[in-house]
């Protein structure tokens, strides 16, 4: 790519997230010959913009780590060329009349709402785009099945499918080749991977982090739409799916899709998401040193929302490998502590020999997304009483990137590699999967739960004591 345009670049997603992320990846010598362009609605001037770029920038051309003295140069370049334009992306001509005086190929990202992004999208004309142009989309990817097929076919009318970037910042590289290489390098894991020897799959996002100034848009979404409906998703299918042929973005993708078109709240047929998921919503607590208020007393948010802050639904993916074996997938905010893993809980042996005390525990495999890691949770005999069983935890580090979650999404837009962007078919089939859920919610068929902030999550939820 040679120019990266950011619309929305006066917003919080860019200066907080985005911005740096860029900056560690031209600073890493990553991203040579990169022009970076700002447009938002705001009325900023040069020293505005240079401003957010300063402080955006600042962690990135400290020497040291990633940064390399050759790439600090590189991003003291871009920040000084870097120029922003106040500009309504919903106007008329107005974004396509900007993108002809931009040097091609661009990634053009839109770091906006959801709505905002279709509609600039729905007035952009094929013409008005640079030769090579390549469209980078924010998660979530419209807000129902229709309005994701809607998005998408808008999309197909300006690039191909495979210039169309749906990016989740949680998806890096080193979560996705972690997972593969752990299932498909080992013929000893991949051998029990399935319904046979594994009795459930859990995939949880556990955060203390509350609302951080973003209820207009939290407040809107939820745990369930925030979370699940996106990136436990997609973790999921990564979990489940066959062995690709190759590393190649087709291969990979297309069984992440068979395995989603495979999928649904409950089992096949059973139509009955209150059995199969839970909500709730944390109430005034504290989270170490900080006093956190009732979610439903946070400035910018409406009670008539209903919004819940914690959210579990179980998805069963109805093929051979994986039939009756429930995916529980967890997302949750203000809780007491950072969870971010998969847990892969195996079935009990059929029979253990009459005479072994202690407790016979369930053999787990924990693979953590941030750090990169990895537990396996054994009984053994240990050291004392040979007829005593007892708890061992074997951990290994595993591989990481040290970009920054949104560096790593950058790299494969700017390298042209769409393998960590979410292909359109999937994106919709992940609204399918949850939208029969969201609306029994919708309609208060599932009773809204509480638990006080920098709790564990309600008491008789079996993954808020684990």
């Amino acid at each position: 790519m040679k120019t990266l345009v950011i619309l929305g670049a006066s917003g919080d997603l860019t200066g907080r997230l985005l911005l740096p992320g860029v900056a560690r990846l031209i600073a890493s010598g990553r991203a040579p010959g990169l022009s970076l362009v700002g447009a938002g609605s705001d009325d900023w001037s040069p020293g505005q913009w240079q401003e957010r770029l300063t402080g955006s920038f600042a962690d990135a051309l400290t020497p040291g780590g990633q940064s390399t003295a050759a790439g600090i140069d590189e991003l003291r370049r871009v920040q000084s060329e870097s120029s922003y334009l106040q500009l309504d992306v919903t106007a008329k001509g107005a974004l396509g009349a900007f993108l002809k005086g931009v040097a091609g190929p661009v990634a053009l990202y839109f770091a906006l709402p959801p709505a905002v992004s279709q509609k600039a999208c729905q007035i952009l004309l094929k013409s008005d785009l640079p030769p090579g142009t390549r469209l980078v989309m924010e998660k979530p990817f419209g807000s129902s099945t229709e309005s994701a097929q809607e998005l998408n076919a808008t999309l197909a009318t300006l690039v191909p499918e495979d210039h169309i970037h749906r990016v989740d910042h949680f998806l890096g590289k080193s979560t996705v080749l972690n997972i593969m290489g752990l299932r498909f390098a080992n013929r000893l894991l991949e051998h029990s991977w399935n319904g046979e020897h594994i009795e459930k799959v859990e995939i949880i996002f556990d955060e203390p982090l509350t609302l951080e100034n973003r209820a207009r848009y939290y407040d809107h979404a939820g745990a369930g739409r925030d979370m699940i409906q996106s990136h436990l998703l997609q973790i999921m299918a990564i979990m489940a799916m066959e062995p690709p042929a190759t590393l190649g973005e087709n291969d990979v993708r297309s069984n992440i899709a068979a395995v989603l078109r495979a999928s649904t709240v409950g089992p096949a047929g059973s139509g009955d998401a209150a059995l199969h998921s839970r909500r709730a919503r944390y109430t005034s607590g504290h989270i170490g040193d900080r006093t956190v208020p009732d979610y439903l007393a946070e400035e910018g948010v409406d009670p008539a929302n209903d919004t819940e802050t914690l959210a579990e639904v179980e998805v069963y993916v109805n093929n051979w490998r994986w039939a009756h074996v429930p995916f529980i997938l967890r997302s949750g905010k203000a809780l007491g502590r950072a969870r971010k893993e998969a847990v892969v809980t195996f079935k009990p042996v059929p029979h253990l020999p009459v005479g072994f005390k202690g407790t016979d525990s369930p053999t787990r495999l924990h693979i953590g997304f941030g750090p990169e890691t990895l537990t396996l949770d054994l009984d053994v005999n240990g050291p004392g009483d040979l007829f005593t069983l007892d708890r061992v935890h074997l951990e290994a580090a595993l591989a990481s990137d040290p970009l920054l979650p949104y560096g790593e999404v950058l790299d494969g837009v700017l390298s042209a590699d769409p393998l960590l962007s979410v292909r359109g078919d999937t994106a919709e089939e992940c609204w399918r999967i949850v939208e029969a859920t969201f609306a029994t919610w919708k309609s208060g068929n599932v009773p809204m739960e509480e638990y006080p902030a920098g709790s564990l999550g309600p008491k008789g939820w079996a993954t808020s004591s684990d």
